[in-house]
């Protein structure tokens, strides 16, 4: 399991990247969610990588 906090606003980031964020449960600036260590996860995570703080 990885711990995933949203950092930084996705204001400025594109369609595509938001969309990530809602699909892994990131709603708002400083909001923590525990999600599943996978393969497509750490692609969804890898896309918003400079949005996010990734802790295991």
């Amino acid at each position: 399991m990885l711990k995933v906090r949203l950092t930084r606003s996705p204001i400025g980031s594109t369609q595509r990247q938001r969309q990530t964020l809602r699909g892994l449960g990131l709603t708002r600036v400083g909001k923590t969610v525990i999600v599943h260590d996978n393969e497509p996860t750490r692609g969804r995570i890898r896309a918003v990588q400079h949005l996010v703080e990734v802790k295991s």
